[in-house]
């Protein structure tokens, strides 16, 4: 299994090279525009980061547990910065 700062990085790669902003990924991978990232929408994301299947499913529900802060079962632009922050200090 991929190991955690390995995951970390392959996401900060796609929203990096592939995106002028975390905003702008965001906004990609919200595919309805509803302001929000659902699970299948995070695991859009992580399959674009070259996480392996088995390994998305999980990622993106310990995303959402983890950063689903308003408990809504997804996570909004807020709590995706929040997120990105967090990982960013994971792999330093």
């Amino acid at each position: 299994m991929a190991s955690k700062k390995a995951i970390i990085k392959k996401i900060q790669i796609v929203l990096t090279k592939h995106f002028d902003s975390p905003q702008a990924a965001f906004n990609f991978f919200d595919k309805n525009g509803d302001g929000k990232l659902s699970k299948s929408e995070i695991v859009k994301l992580l399959k674009e980061a070259e996480i392996s299947g088995f390994i998305r499913g999980l990622v993106g529900s310990t995303l959402i547990n983890g950063y689903d802060k308003d408990g809504d079962g997804e996570i909004d632009w807020k709590e995706f910065k929040k997120a990105l922050a967090e990982m960013a200090k994971d792999i330093d």
